[in-house]
């Protein structure tokens, strides 16, 4: 396993449910806004990308730094939160508004969000575990099905 900071869950920043981490999260996305990606994409070996959601209940524009991997012209995100019981706040919002926007390097594209079909996952897992090899150990201490979720571009 490769060493990152205290409190990560392989989402690409710190858990947002602690809320004493949610400056650093906020700070990994400004400075990456700032700098086009030049910090920030490349973090902990892993390829990072800023996912804008709509809140599901607030409708305000919400930033996650998240890792990612491509199959084609598709981004790939893990819905994982550290292989906690619950999906992430960030994975119920893309249900709620499937149509967002992500940040890759200094590019702001809008995408479609949709859950990979459980074939898919066993195809999309291969290249996601290749970004971060801890999602296999995050599916396997959790009882629920971690969502993969395909991001198209629109």
């Amino acid at each position: 396993m490769r060493a990152r900071p205290a409190g990560s869950n392989g989402n690409g920043w710190l858990r947002s449910r602690d809320a004493g981490h949610e400056p650093l999260r906020d700070e990994h996305v400004r400075k990456y806004e700032e700098t086009g990606g030049r910090t920030g994409h490349d973090w902990n070996g892993a390829s990072v990308l800023i996912l804008h959601t709509r809140g599901r209940k607030t409708g305000e524009t919400r930033k996650f730094p998240l890792i990612y991997g491509r199959n084609g012209n598709d981004y790939v995100i893990v819905a994982s939160r550290g292989g906690s019981p619950e999906n992430p706040g960030w994975y119920k919002n893309l249900l709620a508004h499937p149509d967002v926007e992500i940040q890759v390097h200094d590019q702001i594209l809008p995408v479609t969000a949709r859950t990979a079909s459980p074939d898919e996952k066993r195809r999309l897992w291969p290249i996601m575990t290749a970004q971060w090899p801890d999602y296999d150990e995050y599916q396997r201490k959790t009882t629920r099905e971690i969502p993969v979720v395909v991001l198209s571009p629109r």
